[in-house]
């Protein structure tokens, strides 16, 4: 025994535990009996608005974020690459205009992005016109690419040395190595970070909107925002939520799972937080 309680320290452990579980209790009870369960159904549960947020939530708002989130996550994956091999060049200058614009983009809010090319390209570029597709394409590859070359920059340094010396005893040059034996085992260091940075994208998708949009373009956030304003109910905010998860979650369950398989290298994205 030990303490003035009387206690030993494993016992105050469990008596701790258990009045955690009783405050969880209480609160519950608290809440299912002062709660108005039937303006809660209406607010967040009523199923004839979630029935018409169907079909057009799959067909348009849920395709147009798978879209726009790959446009976005292959255009930043190859950007990524490049800076991650301009990162490791013997070149001077390659190095530093690598650095900036990493460190550059990866202080700046994705929503500025978003708006400065919403804004920026038609007052820089009068006489040129691209589409919403690869405005936001640019804006989230722009900013992905600087998380995914420093992801990538790592997993490339995590190869073993001996891998490239091997490469060139056998006469390869310093480039194919890279290319053929370098590049794709960092890759498969890399795959549980990457995966994580495609769920960050799949997010910072919903920006879409301050690129403006017609309901055949409308993402999953813009077209909750409008289904919102429209039935004054928060339904529809919940089904574009579960739409969200079920991009989300397979793509968490298959980063854990590559992460087991491969390991993480010790690398991270984003993080959740952005």
């Amino acid at each position: 025994m030990s303490g003035k309680s009387g206690l030993s320290k494993r016992q105050r452990a469990k008596v701790f535990r258990i009045s955690q579980y009783v405050l969880l209790v209480a609160v519950v009870v608290v809440f299912a009996i002062t709660a108005d369960w039937a303006e809660i159904r209406r607010a967040f549960f009523d199923f004839d608005v979630a029935a018409q947020q169907f079909p057009n939530v799959i067909t348009i708002a849920l395709k147009n974020t798978i879209i726009y989130t790959v446009l976005g996550f292959a255009f930043g994956l190859s950007l990524g690459l490049i800076l991650a091999l301009m990162r490791l060049s013997s070149v001077a200058p390659y190095r530093w205009l690598s650095t900036i614009y990493i460190e550059f983009f990866r202080g700046l809010p994705a929503l500025l992005v978003f708006i400065a090319i919403g804004t920026g390209i038609p007052l820089a570029f009068k006489d040129t016109h691209i589409t919403r597709e690869v405005s936001i394409m640019l804006a989230l590859g722009l900013v992905g690419a600087a998380y995914m070359a420093e992801t990538i920059r790592a997993g490339i340094q995590a190869v073993p040395k001996g891998q490239v010396e091997a490469a060139r005893s056998l006469g390869m040059s310093q480039g194919r190595a890279m290319i053929t034996i370098v590049i794709p085992q960092a890759f498969r260091i890399i795959l549980p970070p990457l995966t994580n940075e495609l769920i960050l994208l799949t997010k910072d998708s919903s920006l879409a909107y301050l690129l403006g949009s017609t309901l055949a373009e409308q993402e999953l956030a813009q077209f909750g925002r409008q289904a919102l304003t429209s039935f004054k109910s928060l339904t529809p905010v919940l089904v574009v939520g579960l739409c969200y998860l079920i991009i989300t979650i397979p793509l968490s369950l298959l980063s854990r799972r590559l992460e087991n398989k491969f390991g993480s290298g010790g690398m991270t994205t984003r993080g959740v937080g952005g």
